[in-house]
C-alpha cells in the first residue's frame, strides 16, 4: 500500500457525501505482526459496505473511504479517546479488543500514547480534514449538504448489545445532528421496506456524525448502521473459515433498493432545504 492510496475520495456535485470509515482492511507495514492475527484485526470491518452503496456515485454523491483497518485506528472515534457511549461496552480510538472482547494485540505490543498520537496524525486527522474540505466545497455550491455515514455490523454481538440488532439503525445524536425532516424521510423508507428499524437506539452516531454536523449552518449529518444479515449471510460461528461470507450482488439487491430510496430522500431534503434559504 503506497502512502497516498489509503484515502479514497470520489468527488461528485450533488449535495451529498457518503462516508465509509470502517470498510478498510489494510494493516500497514510494521503493524501486522503486532496483532494476534491478521484475520482478527480485520474481522470487525464493515464488510462490503462501499460496494453496497456503489450506486451513490450514480446519484452524484461524493464518497470518502479509508482503506486502513479500524483495528489500526478508528476514524469514527473522538480523537481524545473519550468514549462516545459512556457506561456501555464499545471499542476505542486504537482498539485493544474486538467487538467480542477478545485481545487484538500480542502481549507487550499494544500501542502506547506516542504510537496512538502517530496513528491519529497519520490517518485520523487527514480523513477528517478531507471530509471537512468536501463539506465546504459542496456547501458553497448548494447551501445545504447531507453527510451520510455508512456502516454495518453483525446482527448478534452480546458484548455490545442484547438480542438481535434491528436491520436499520438510524443515528442522529439524539436528533441533534440533522433536521428532523431528514430523519423522518430516512425512517419512512426503512419502515416501508418491511424490515426492522430503530431511531437513535444502540447506535446514535459516532464522531463523524457528531463532529461535522452543523444543521444551523446547513450541514446535516446522519449515520446508518446496518445489520449485516440484510445483504450477506451470517454464520452461526464466526471463524477464519466462515467469515466474511462472499459478496453477492443478488443477495444485496433488496437492501440496495431501500438504500437507494434513503439516499434519494437525503438528496431531496438537501435540495429542498437549499431552496428555502
Amino acid at each position: 500500500m503506497s502512502p497516498d492510496t489509503w484515502l479514497e475520495i470520489h468527488r461528485g456535485d450533488a449535495p451529498l457525501i457518503v462516508s465509509f470509515p470502517h470498510t478498510g482492511t489494510e494493516l500497514p507495514a510494521g503493524l501486522e505482526d503486532r496483532f494476534v492475527s491478521p484475520w482478527l484485526a480485520r474481522r470487525d470491518a464493515d464488510w462490503y459496505v462501499h460496494q453496497l452503496y456503489a450506486f451513490a456515485r450514480e446519484l452524484g454523491a461524493t464518497t470518502i473511504r479509508t482503506a486502513i483497518s479500524r483495528s489500526v485506528i478508528d476514524v469514527n472515534r473522538d480523537p481524545s479517546g473519550v468514549s462516545l457511549y459512556p457506561g456501555q461496552n464499545t471499542t476505542g480510538l486504537c482498539p485493544l479488543t474486538t467487538f467480542d472482547n477478545q485481545p487484538l494485540y500480542r502481549d507487550g505490543f499494544e500501542p502506547d500514547d506516542a504510537e496512538i498520537a502517530r496513528r491519529r496524525e497519520r490517518w485520523l486527522t487527514p480523513y477528517h480534514e478531507a471530509l471537512a474540505s468536501e463539506i465546504e466545497r459542496l456547501r458553497t455550491q448548494h447551501g445545504r449538504v447531507v453527510v451520510y455515514d455508512a456502516h454495518s455490523i453483525r446482527s448478534h454481538i452480546p458484548h455490545l448489545f442484547e438480542g438481535e440488532l434491528p436491520q436499520f439503525n438510524i443515528g442522529t445524536n439524539t436528533d441533534t445532528s440533522c433536521d428532523a425532516r431528514l430523519t423522518d424521510a430516512v425512517e419512512q423508507h426503512c419502515a416501508e421496506s418491511g424490515l426492522s428499524h430503530v431511531r437513535n437506539g444502540r447506535f446514535k452516531g459516532g464522531w463523524i456524525t457528531r463532529h461535522h454536523a452543523r444543521p444551523a449552518q446547513g450541514v446535516h449529518a446522519i449515520q446508518m448502521e446496518l445489520a449485516c444479515r440484510g445483504y450477506m449471510d451470517e454464520p452461526s460461528q464466526v471463524t477464519p473459515d466462515t467469515w466474511p461470507t462472499p459478496w453477492s450482488p443478488a443477495r444485496a439487491q433488496r437492501l440496495q433498493d431501500t438504500l437507494r430510496g434513503v439516499l434519494s430522500a437525503a438528496l431531496d431534503f438537501a435540495r429542498t432545504s437549499a431552496s428555502l434559504r
